[in-house]
C-alpha cells in the first residue's frame, strides 16, 4: 500500500543525481572553454616558451697593453676539440666508443674527457659544463692540426665531435716580462656570480680572478651572444629562433713600459740572487733572500711604470685550465707564494729609507735645517741603549749630513724631543705626533687606492693603533707572559724566553705609545711596515712638493676597432703640507746620499751632472732574519720624473742588495753608459705623449716604438 510514496522517493533522489551530474559538465565544459578558447593563447605561448633554450657564444676578451701598445695579455687562435650531447645521445652507449677515441687520439685520460662533458648541477661542480647542453662543449685546446684534421676526415668514428678554431688566452711576454700577478687569471663563473642580480654573466663565462683581469673584468669580457633555440619533446634542437652576437671585450691600454718592467724583473731576480753571497756581519750569516719587489713609479701623475714582484711564475700556467697541484704551489708558503704580488701586497720595515719621512716631519715642527746634531754611537731612554748602525759615531753633525750618512741617533734624538713636547708618558690632550702624523698624510698605513685587488695597508703605529691592538690582544699576551710558549721552548728556548718578556710586557703597558716606540719608528723600525708600493709615493708625494695622487695602472680604455672609450685623469688625493724649502732640503739631501753618502759607491760612475740622482739606502732589522735590504731614489732630482724602490727581506744591507739593481733600472730607463748619458739607448726618458693605435680591425700596432729585444741588435754590416 506505501509501494507508491518508495517510487516517487527514488525517482526525487534520481533526479538530484541528475541535476549534479549536469551542473559538474556543465562546470567542466566552462572550465575546458576558459582554458582552450579564452586562455589558449597564453597558454599557447608558455608552451612555446618552455620549448626555447638558451644557447651563450661567449665574446673574445679584450686585450692588455702597455703604454706603447706591447700586448702584455691578448687571445690566439687554437684549435679546440668539441663534444655534442644531442648526437651522442643517438649513439649506442651514448657514444662512449666515440669518447674513447678521442681521448686515444689526444692522449689524455678517457674521465677528463668524461669529467667535463657531465653538466654542472647542485650535485656537480668543476670539472663540468656550465653551459647549455644544446651547444657544443669544449674538451681539449691547443689541438695539434695534424690530430685535428684527423677528426675532422675521420667523422664517422667521431660522431658528435668537431674540432673548430677558438680565442685562447695567452701571455705574448714582450721584452721577456713576466707580470702575472699584476696582470691576473680567468677562472669560469661560479653558481652564485650567476645569481647575482645585475651581473652580465652567462654560464660559459671565464672571469676574472686577480690583478687587472678581475679589476677591469666588466670591460675585458664583452658581451656574450646568446642565440634562442626551439626544441622538440624529445629535447632535440629543431631550429634558432633568435640570435644576438657577441660584442667583444674592450683593450686596457696601461701605465706600464714593458722594457722597464722586463728591466726590473731581471734586476729583481739578479739582486736576490746576489744577496746569497753577501755576508752580513751583525748575523753572521749569509743573505738568505728569496723574495722581494721594486717599484718605478711616475712621480707627478700615481702611473704605475713597473711593478715587479719574486718569485714569480709562467701565467700561462691557467691556459686551459690549471692543474690542481700547480695552483697548490702558486699559494703555498713552502713555495715563496708565488700568487702573492709584494709590489703592493708585501709588508715590510723600511728601515732608514723612512727618515726622509721623519726629516719632513722635523721641519715641518721647527727643527732648523742649519742646526747641529749629535751622532753618538747610541741613544739611552729609560734602560733602553738604542745603538747607530754598526756603531758608528760622526760627531755633531748637520742635518743634511746626518741624512747622508744615515746617523741613526740624530734621529732619536729628534724622535724623543718630539714624543717628549706631547707630554712624554702623560700625553697632552691632542698630541701632535709629528713623525706619525706626516706618514700618514703621505699615505702610509692605509692602502694607496691602486687598481688592483687586495692591497695591503701596511702599518703605522700610531697612540690610537696601539691602544686598539692592546684591548684586542690583552688576554692572549697576559697568558703567554704567565706560562710563556713551551711549544716554542720545546724548539728554541731563547726565542721563548724573548717572546715571553714582550708578552709580558705588552700585557701591562702595551696600549701606551712608549719613548722606545717613538725612537725606533723615527728610523723605519717598530711599528712601521709599508708596501714597496706606499714608500715610492711617499717619496713621490715628497719630492714634487707634496701632491699625493693615487697609483694607477690604467690609462685608456679603446673599443674593439681602436676607437677611444675613455682616459684616465691622474687623481689628486691630497696636498699634503711640503714647504718648498722643506721639498729643496731633502732633495739635495738625497742628491748627497748618491755623491757622498752610504749610497756614493752604488752610483760612482752615475753622470750626476747630466742626470741629478737622489737616493737613500735602508737596512732594516728584523728579529730572528737577516735583515730586509731597502733602496729608495728619485730620478732626475732636478726635476723628479721617477720614484724607484727595492725591497727585499733577507737581503742585508740596502746599499749593497737593493741599490745596485735599482741604479741598473735607471740606467736602462736613462740610456747611462760608462759613466755617462746617452739618449739613443734610453728606455724612458719620458712618457709616450701619445695612446698606442688599434686599427679598425682590431690587430694591435705593428710597427712599435721600440725593437723587441734590448738592448737593440747591432746594425747589419
Amino acid at each position: 500500500m506505501h509501494r507508491p510514496h518508495r517510487l516517487d522517493g527514488a525517482r526525487a533522489r534520481l533526479g538530484v543525481v541528475q541535476v549534479l551530474v549536469l551542473a559538474l559538465l556543465a562546470t567542466l565544459g566552462a572550465r575546458m572553454w576558459y582554458l582552450q578558447v579564452h586562455s589558449g593563447a597564453q597558454f599557447q605561448a608558455e608552451a612555446a616558451a618552455n620549448d626555447l633554450r638558451a644557447v651563450a657564444t661567449a665574446a673574445v676578451r679584450g686585450d692588455i697593453l702597455d703604454d706603447q701598445g706591447h700586448p702584455l695579455v691578448d687571445n690566439r687562435v687554437s684549435l679546440e676539440a668539441t663534444v655534442d650531447l644531442s648526437t651522442l645521445r643517438e649513439e649506442p652507449k651514448n657514444g662512449q666508443a666515440a669518447l674513447n677515441r678521442l681521448a686515444a687520439l689526444l692522449n689524455v685520460p678517457e674521465a677528463q674527457i668524461a669529467q667535463k662533458i657531465r653538466l654542472c648541477s647542485g650535485t656537480v661542480s668543476q670539472p663540468c659544463w656550465a653551459g647549455s647542453p644544446y651547444q657544443p662543449i669544449p674538451v681539449a685546446v691547443n689541438v695539434p692540426t695534424n690530430l685535428g684534421l684527423e677528426i675532422l676526415e675521420d667523422h664517422d668514428k667521431f660522431p658528435g665531435i668537431t674540432v673548430q678554431p677558438s680565442a685562447v688566452r695567452t701571455y705574448p711576454a714582450p721584452f721577456g716580462v713576466n707580470a702575472a700577478q699584476m696582470l691576473g687569471y680567468l677562472s669560469p663563473v661560479t653558481p652564485d656570480e650567476l645569481a647575482k642580480p645585475g651581473d652580465d654573466y652567462q654560464p660559459t663565462d671565464m672571469v676574472g680572478r686577480s690583478g687587472l683581469e678581475e679589476e677591469y673584468d666588466s670591460l675585458l669580457r664583452g658581451r656574450s651572444g646568446v642565440a634562442e633555440v626551439a626544441v622538440d619533446n624529445v629535447g632535440q634542437a629543431v631550429r634558432t629562433v633568435s640570435q644576438t652576437a657577441p660584442v667583444p671585450g674592450d683593450n686596457l691600454v696601461t701605465t706600464l713600459d714593458a722594457h722597464v718592467q722586463a728591466i726590473a724583473e731581471q734586476q729583481l731576480k739578479a739582486a736576490i740572487e746576489s744577496a746569497h753571497g753577501v755576508w752580513d756581519s751583525e748575523t753572521g750569516q749569509f743573505g738568505k733572500a728569496d723574495s722581494g719587489a721594486v717599484v718605478v713609479l711616475n712621480v707627478n701623475t700615481g702611473g704605475v711604470v713597473a711593478m715587479a714582484t719574486y718569485p714569480n711564475y709562467d701565467p700561462n700556467v691557467w691556459t686551459g685550465g690549471i692543474d690542481p697541484k700547480v695552483y697548490s704551489q702558486l699559494i703555498s708558503p713552502a713555495s715563496g707564494t708565488p700568487l702573492l704580488d709584494r709590489g703592493y701586497q708585501g709588508d715590510y720595515p723600511p728601515g732608514s729609507t723612512f727618515k726622509a719621512v721623519t726629516t719632513a716631519a722635523m721641519l715641518q715642527d721647527g727643527f732648523p735645517t742649519d742646526g747641529t746634531y749629535d751622532c753618538s754611537t747610541s741613544f739611552t731612554v729609560g734602560n733602553q741603549v738604542f745603538h747607530n748602525f754598526e756603531g758608528e759615531a760622526f760627531g755633531p753633525i748637520t742635518l743634511k749630513r746626518a741624512i747622508e750618512v744615515s746617523c741613526d741617533t740624530v734621529f732619536y734624538g729628534a724622535a724623543y724631543k718630539m714624543w717628549s713636547a706631547d707630554g712624554g708618558s702623560r700625553p697632552v690632550a691632542h698630541p701632535a705626533d709629528p713623525v706619525q702624523t706626516m706618514a700618514t698624510a703621505l699615505g702610509l698605513g692605509h692602502e694607496t687606492g691602486i687598481d688592483l685587488p687586495g692591497e695591503s695597508p701596511g702599518l703605522i703605529q700610531t697612540r690610537q693603533e696601539k691602544l686598539a691592538e692592546w684591548k684586542a690582544n690583552k688576554t692572549n699576551w697576559c697568558a703567554h707572559g704567565q706560562n710563556g710558549y713551551p711549544s716554542v721552548a720545546a724548539t728554541d728556548p731563547a726565542r721563548a724566553a724573548y717572546l715571553k718578556q714582550i708578552a709580558s710586557d705588552n700585557c701591562q703597558n702595551g696600549f701606551e705609545f712608549l719613548p722606545g716606540d717613538a725612537v725606533l719608528e723615527a728610523i723605519g723600525q717598530g711599528g712601521v711596515e709599508v708596501t714597496p708600493l706606499q714608500l715610492a709615493r711617499a717619496y713621490a708625494t715628497i719630492v714634487n712638493g707634496g701632491d699625493l695622487y693615487q697609483p694607477h695602472l690604467l690609462q685608456a680604455v679603446l673599443g674593439p676597432g681602436g676607437k677611444v672609450v675613455s682616459t684616465y685623469q691622474p687623481k689628486l688625493v691630497r696636498h699634503v703640507d711640503i714647504s718648498p724649502a722643506t721639498r729643496k732640503f731633502i732633495v739635495n739631501a738625497l742628491e748627497g746620499v748618491a755623491l757622498e753618502g752610504t749610497a756614493s759607491g752604488v752610483y760612482g760612475p752615475w753622470p750626476q751632472g747630466q742626470i741629478p740622482v737622489g737616493a737613500k739606502t735602508g737596512t732594516a732589522d728584523v728579529y730572528d732574519q737577516n735583515p730586509t735590504s731597502v733602496f729608495a731614489s728619485v730620478v732626475p732630482a732636478d726635476h723628479p720624473q721617477y720614484a724607484v724602490v727595492m725591497m727585499i727581506p733577507q737581503g742585508g744591507q740596502g746599499a749593497q742588495v737593493s741599490g745596485p739593481a735599482v741604479e741598473q733600472i735607471e740606467e736602462a730607463m736613462f740610456g747611462v753608459q760608462g759613466g755617462g748619458a746617452n739618449p739613443k739607448q734610453a728606455l724612458l726618458p719620458t712618457p709616450p705623449a701619445k695612446l698606442p693605435v688599434i686599427s679598425a680591425d682590431g690587430l694591435l700596432p705593428v710597427n712599435y716604438p721600440y725593437p723587441q729585444q734590448w738592448p737593440p741588435a747591432p746594425p747589419t754590416p
